[in-house]
């Protein structure tokens, strides 16, 4: 059995990173716009940065739990949450924008939108 406290710590850690990549994403209208300017780069560093940390923590969480705690919330590609921290730690500099800039604006909201639901959950003692 997990300590759902600690579990519940560990997951509003990375909901408060994951809140980040929406404010982070405001300006960045299309992928080439992470490449156009500084400011595009310092984003996507930071959009990088959170993706790994997230991906790591969710490796343990899975771990954990043994798989159980991600099997209750089938609507989110685990697999692929976890795996895109080794893609984008092991290939940084071969960043592929255009998939970054689809996770950002398309999977992100989702991703938050189940930790929040694991965290209630979690809180009610549902998990």
């Amino acid at each position: 059995m997990y300590d759902s406290d600690l579990l519940l710590e560990r997951l509003q850690c990375v909901l408060t990173a994951l809140q980040r990549i929406p404010r982070r994403c405001a300006d960045i209208s299309q992928a080439s716009d992470f490449l156009a300017s500084e400011a595009g780069l310092d984003r996507m560093d930071a959009i990088c940065m959170i993706l790994i940390a997230a991906g790591e923590e969710f490796k343990n969480i899975d771990r954990q739990t043994e798989g159980t705690l991600f099997a209750r919330y089938p609507q989110v590609q685990w697999r692929g949450a976890i795996g895109l921290r080794d893609v984008l730690a092991h290939g940084y500099f071969d960043v592929d924008t255009e998939q970054l800039y689809t996770i950002c604006m398309e999977r992100i909201p989702a991703l938050i939108g189940t930790v929040k639901t694991m965290i209630r959950d979690l809180e009610h003692g549902d998990a």
